[in-house]
């Protein structure tokens, strides 16, 4: 049927507006289809993952904003002592809007040795000694340098933390990206305060052998009765729950991506019957001239094909590059959800074109192959 492509192109070709109409519109919705996806993809790497499982956030009871936990520092010893415990790293957040919103600026202050050991960066610029060397000094995600425009040695404001880069880094896990790693004794002193002694969270890292669930009964019993009660619970579903809003949103918008289908199918397929009721004496002559009606189903089903897939291959490639150069993110109460573009993902959305192209194929080609020759002769 490959020789019969030229034939089709030129078909297409022939109602120019119509096909880029077509072509343009699917690729919007494929594109809409590819970013909701993305926003899926970033909200299950964040919860589902190995690290998340091994890992415990160690946060005020009944508190939620970063801004509104504060825990003693020295509960950090504590921790450490407790079986089951690799390290316990201290972490003051910082983050100028608890909403969610697409550029939340979100600073993780912590010791530059735990750092170092409990996030694993590869900086792109700038390197560690003058990150150590200097108390404001500040290493920024790869996504945030390139939204705001930041290189090493610039200075950066947000609000009242002012900051000097130091680095660009890279991190595997996408939602680190858009995060501002300082020293934690700076944001402790930032915007004017003095909250030496007191953190956001603690993270705690598990040995392999260690329960979470146990270990988390545990930290929280021996603070129950102290200056300061916690909450403890494994870094996925502590993510998960703060994010609890904005994931029953995304988990609303999964809907939204099955309407954009629904729209290319509508659109290719609107095209397709248009095109056969045009060419109906042009078939019936293909027909006369001894083609087969499954040979004419065919013809009809790789220009609904074409169709798709040409406003496929253009949604999904405008989708993954502009995720992949904006490094796009929405973040809420200082949890980052990184939009992900992967070949999984673009692979997902070429398919749904295939099948869509197919789909919408059907019921015209099936119409132009049971046309009568005579009939179709005398169609006006």
């Amino acid at each position: 049927m490959l020789k019969f492509l030229p034939y089709v192109l030129k078909g297409l070709w022939r109602h120019r507006a119509r096909t880029v109409l077509t072509v343009s519109g699917t690729a919007i919705a494929l594109l809409v289809f590819c970013f909701i996806g993305s926003v899926q993809q970033g909200l299950l790497s964040l919860t589902a993952n190995a690290e998340a499982d091994r890992t415990l956030i160690v946060f005020q009871e009944n508190r939620f904003c970063p801004q509104s936990s504060r825990l003693p520092q020295d509960y950090e010893r504590t921790i450490a002592e407790l079986s089951g415990v690799r390290e316990v790293v201290p972490v003051k957040v910082f983050t100028n809007n608890c909403r969610a919103s697409l550029d939340a600026i979100v600073f993780q202050g912590m010791p530059s040795d735990k750092l170092k050991s409990a996030r694993n960066l590869t900086l792109t610029s700038g390197n560690w000694n003058a990150f150590d060397d200097q108390d404001d000094a500040a290493f920024v995600g790869r996504d945030v340098a390139a939204r705001r425009g930041l290189a090493s040695g610039d200075k950066f404001t947000i609000g009242d933390v002012s900051v000097v880069i130091r680095g660009v880094f890279e991190s595997p896990v996408a939602a680190e990206n858009s995060l501002i790693y300082t020293h934690l004794d700076f944001l402790q002193r930032a915007r004017g305060q003095d909250d030496v002694g007191t953190v956001t969270q603690l993270e705690v890292h598990l040995t392999d052998a260690a329960n979470p669930d146990t270990v988390a009964k545990h930290i929280d019993e021996s603070f129950r009765a102290g200056p300061v009660a916690t909450t403890t619970r494994t870094k996925g579903m502590f993510q998960a729950d703060t994010l609890g809003d904005l994931a029953e949103l995304i988990g609303f918008v999964h809907w939204l991506g099955y309407a954009c289908v629904g729209l290319v199918l509508s659109l290719v397929a609107t095209t397709t019957v248009m095109s056969v009721q045009d060419r109906i004496k042009e078939h019936a002559v293909l027909q006369t001239l001894g083609l087969r009606p499954m040979r004419v189903f065919r013809l009809v089903l790789i220009e609904s094909l074409v169709l798709s897939c040409l406003g496929g291959l253009l949604g999904v490639a405008a989708s993954n590059g502009v995720l992949a150069f904006t490094g796009m993110s929405v973040a809420a109460e200082g949890v980052t959800i990184a939009f992900e573009p992967s070949a999984s993902l673009a692979l997902q959305g070429i398919l749904v074109a295939i099948i869509v192209g197919i789909v919408a194929g059907l019921a015209p080609g099936w119409q132009a192959a049971r046309t009568e020759i005579v009939s179709a002769l005398r169609h006006a």
